[in-house]
């Protein structure tokens, strides 16, 4: 018998994990809300592509009142979606059906954006004066 309390979407662990098992990007943005803030935790949903934000929010109107806010400014979910929903299942199905279905490439930069900033600060070259130091 499973632990109820560790498998509910609106566990932040246990919703990265199961969208990352399904092959999606996922990267936690916030979850440091105030606990008079009926919003749990944000994150982006196939960033660099899509770049949904999910909002988790518990106890919002009354005790038990949980759902999920997707926002990606309209490009391609209905302006602030909103559902409720114990099933991780039925949140990725929407997805799916709003073309979010991770088969998008990961963009060049996503992976190497980083890398790259460290590289251009470490360069040889001084940009002022166009000459490369020994």
């Amino acid at each position: 018998m499973t632990n109820n309390r560790h498998s509910k979407p609106t566990t932040l662990g246990y919703f990265i994990k199961r969208l990352t098992g399904s092959g999606y990007r996922v990267e936690k943005l916030f979850g440091g809300y105030t606990l008079t803030d009926p919003r749990a935790w944000t994150i982006v949903i196939d960033p660099g592509c899509a770049s949904i934000l999910c909002t988790c929010y518990i106890n919002r109107d009354d005790i038990g009142d949980n759902y999920f806010e997707f926002y990606d400014g309209g490009q391609f979910l209905p302006p602030n979606m909103k559902i409720k929903t114990q099933s991780v299942e039925v949140l990725i199905d929407n997805l799916v059906k709003y073309g979010i279905n991770n088969k998008n490439p990961v963009p060049k930069y996503y992976n190497s954006r980083s890398n790259d900033r460290s590289n251009s600060r470490n360069s040889n070259t001084d940009s002022a004066n166009n000459t490369k130091s020994e």
